[in-house]
């Protein structure tokens, strides 16, 4: 007997042959070593240099603040409500410098409201009397509380959502603590003074050291966004047409939207992810003073945004590009290399396009397209001239029966060759040999079997194994008219991806245009094309 008193403790001693469930066992984590933990952290770090500078900048900020506490003089002027100015510091300071003037606008602005609303209720409460002072001064901060609460979400109010949350908190705690200090007038100004003076050392610090711009962090994204739709652009036309479906992978992969191979899909949906970061700062930049390249006020950000979402309404005619490559239905390879040239042409058109206007936005000169424009026209215009020549290709009644079926019968053995010999198990010559000249019965019905077995692999959807059907003719009397649909939609599949490309084209005058108008308002430098 051990541990308290009256406790038993049994030891139960299994036997050495007894197997523990997998179940049962408890799983290992792996946990990762401390140099995998540093080269993680140093590759964060090296990817964007700026996230280094604004921690460094933060720790300058507080500590310059801290000094404030450290030092006896201004501990003893403004006593523990200094500790407000290493909280503004902290709640103030963001990653631009826009974000931090925006920031501190809502923190400035809110605090006043709260000291003169902290001050009108503190003096009619104690014009009232000790018995009706806590009344009077609850009941303010209900409806404090409620107001703030009920105007942020008003729909114009929401980018001033932080100003009304620092005017229900630091009225709170101004009205609260200075009812039970005294000098409630004192306690006040003494907190906006320490208020005041942590954001002025946030906004010194991330300004005149190393500042990180709001605009030009929107500019090179924008710019990010143009070449990544392009890349995407074009990885996706290539991998579609050198597809001959021998490497096609599973449909049950291909949801999982996880494509090692292709490296500027993921780049693609984070331009479809943008607009909420484009937007934010475009918001962010409003605030900042002219600097850099963007030198007069009223710089127009909002037309950032307005390309952005031009590009994006373009990124999704590229996602659906992506989804006829990953598709279950896969138009033959030689159709493809059909139109194969003109498909091509347009891409690198459209690609040439695209990467001309993101060097006009990132060097802040302006281009007129006329003549790149015209040529994705015309690339267009000739891939829509090959599809309308050849369109008998997507068409399967033209032929005629007995042509269509020694066609077909052709293409089962040709390309059914391989399947053939691993299931009789003998050399390739030898079947070949049977097939060209059938010398008895068995091997002629051995013949028209492989070609009827066949037919039901090829005529099924998706591709079944040939066990798996019986040899029931009313069942695959049934199932022909909706295989032989099936196979036709295959075809069609062509169609839709190359009508999908003309609609991008189709959408690249409208981004043109936006582009031009934004080179119009932020005046950008006009230049001549060779």
């Amino acid at each position: 007997m051990n541990g308290k008193k009256g406790s038993i403790r049994i030891d139960i001693c299994l036997p050495s042959d007894i197997v523990v469930p997998e179940a049962v066992k408890k799983p290992i984590t792996k946990v990762p070593s401390p140099r995998k933990w540093l080269y993680d952290v140093w590759e964060f770090a090296r990817q964007d240099t700026n996230r280094v500078t604004f921690a460094l900048k933060v720790g300058l900020a507080c500590f310059l603040v801290s000094l404030l506490i450290l030092f006896r003089a201004p501990y003893e002027i403004f006593g523990t409500n200094i500790i407000w100015s290493v909280l503004t510091v902290v709640v103030m300071f963001e990653y631009t410098v826009g974000a931090t003037f925006n920031r501190g606008f809502n923190r400035a602005l809110g605090s006043v409201l709260a000291g003169v609303f902290a001050i009108v209720v503190i003096e009619v409460a104690m014009s009232s009397g000790h018995i009706a002072e806590p009344y009077i001064i609850g009941f303010s901060i209900f409806l404090i509380g409620a107001v703030t609460s009920f105007m942020k979400l008003w729909p114009s109010l929401v980018p001033y959502e932080y100003g009304f949350r620092v005017i229900l908190l630091t009225y709170c705690l101004i009205i609260v603590s200075g009812y039970r200090m005294g000098n409630p007038i004192r306690t006040v100004m003494n907190r906006l003074y320490s208020i005041a003076i942590g954001g002025l050392v946030a906004v010194l610090v991330n300004a005149f050291i190393f500042p990180i711009w709001a605009g030009e962090q929107l500019h090179k994204e924008l710019v990010n966004n143009f070449n990544s739709l392009a890349d995407s652009l074009e990885e996706c036309i290539k991998k579609y047409i050198s597809d001959d479906g021998s490497k096609h992978p599973d449909f049950s992969k291909t949801v999982m939207d996880d494509f090692h191979d292709e490296p500027a899909f993921g780049k693609c949906q984070a331009t479809l992810n943008s607009s909420e970061k484009l937007a934010s700062l475009a918001n962010s930049a409003k605030w900042e003073p002219p600097h850099g390249r963007f030198k007069h006020f009223f710089y127009p950000w909002v037309e950032y945004v307005k390309v952005g979402n031009v590009l994006r309404h373009c990124a999704y005619e590229v996602m659906a590009l992506h989804g006829c490559v990953h598709s279950e239905i896969q138009a033959p390879y030689n159709l493809k290399c059909a139109f194969r040239a003109e498909i091509l042409d347009a891409t690198n058109q459209a690609a040439e396009l695209l990467r001309s206007l993101a060097k006009d936005v990132n060097n802040m000169k302006w281009s007129f397209q006329t003549s790149l424009l015209k040529r994705v026209h015309v690339s267009t215009k000739r891939l829509q001239h090959s599809i309308g020549l050849h369109s008998y290709l997507f068409t399967t009644n033209h032929e005629d029966s007995s042509a269509k079926a020694q066609l077909k019968t052709t293409r089962f053995v040709s390309f059914n060759l391989k399947d053939f010999n691993k299931e009789t198990d003998e050399p390739e010559g030898m079947v070949t040999r049977n097939i060209n000249t059938p010398s008895a019965p068995m091997e002629a019905e051995s013949y028209h079997e492989m070609i009827r077995r066949q037919q039901r692999r090829l005529h099924s959807w998706p591709p079944r194994e040939i066990d798996n059907f019986k040899d029931d003719e009313n069942v695959i009397s049934d199932l022909m008219p909706r295989m032989c649909a099936l196979e036709s939609t295959t075809v069609m599949s062509l169609a839709t991806f190359t009508s999908l490309l003309i609609e991008f084209v189709a959408r690249l005058d409208h981004l043109v245009e936006a582009v031009e108008k934004l080179a119009t308002m932020a005046r950008f430098k006009e230049q001549i094309m060779n």
